[in-house]
């Protein structure tokens, strides 16, 4: 399911005490060995597991900066993973994929996925879009941001922090919301397009950044059908409304 003519047999380099830890999970054992020796030439240290119950056990004594996550596999879907995994966690999950419907990839984002990657897929395109994921989940605060902090009802959203609190609460987001509502608070009551959201720069499927703003509405809208702080500019993007 990869494409394995990109794929090196050299040694994978020692690598830093510091590099990035990825927990793949797939239950099939070439896919696991060919994908952990790339991203391990490419300098991640890398953690295979067979199935979501190993995956579970790996998660009891290890952190995780990434998670690279199979959706069909025998027993524990990477849907349902995804889904229990987002109770407690909101380390970054990259999904892998067979099914090339709509529905699927949408699914995936709306139980708490970051990003997706159909099968087939070259290696690169895998190691870019880890890349990515990774730069999302520690956004820098750029120094002529003057608002550091933004209020919108009952939420106060920490830009140096890259937090949100409901009152004394902190209110658990992914990385994508994070990065999504610190571009949403630089330009605030300003529409944001959806290629800048989207975090890659491409306009990409509108439909994928329509399901991760709704995923956000609903947790920070007393109505997410009738958004009061994250509104649709039609034509241009959403725009974050900030209590005067």
């Amino acid at each position: 399911m990869i494409n394995t003519a990109s794929l090196s047999e050299a040694r994978p380099p020692a690598l830093p005490d510091d590099a990035d830890h990825i927990l793949l999970v797939d239950d099939d054992r070439r896919i696991r060995t060919l994908m952990s020796r790339y991203l391990m030439q490419r300098g991640y240290r890398v953690t295979t597991a067979a199935d979501c119950a190993e995956a579970r056990g790996y998660l009891k004594s290890l952190a995780f900066d990434l998670i690279v996550l199979d959706v069909m596999m025998p027993g524990e879907t990477g849907f349902e993973f995804t889904q229990w995994l987002r109770k407690d966690s909101q380390v970054p999950i990259l999904l892998l994929t067979a099914r090339t419907e709509a529905e699927d990839r949408v699914r995936g984002l709306e139980v708490g996925a970051d990003d997706y990657l159909t099968k087939p897929f070259e290696p690169k395109e895998l190691s870019l879009r880890i890349a990515s994921i990774l730069r999302r989940a520690a956004p820098r605060v750029e120094e002529n941001v003057q608002l550091q902090a933004v209020r919108f009802g009952e939420f106060v959203f920490f830009s140096d922090r890259v937090e949100l609190f409901r009152g004394d609460e902190q209110v658990k987001l992914t990385d994508r919301e994070r990065a999504m509502l610190q571009l949403l608070m630089r330009n605030p009551g300003e529409p944001v397009a959806r290629e800048e959201l989207s975090g890659d720069g491409t306009p990409g499927n509108e439909r994928t950044i329509d399901v991760q703003i709704n995923r956000l509405r609903r947790k920070i809208e007393p109505d997410p059908a009738n958004p009061r702080y994250l509104q649709t500019a039609r034509g241009a993007g959403y725009r974050l409304v900030l209590d005067r």
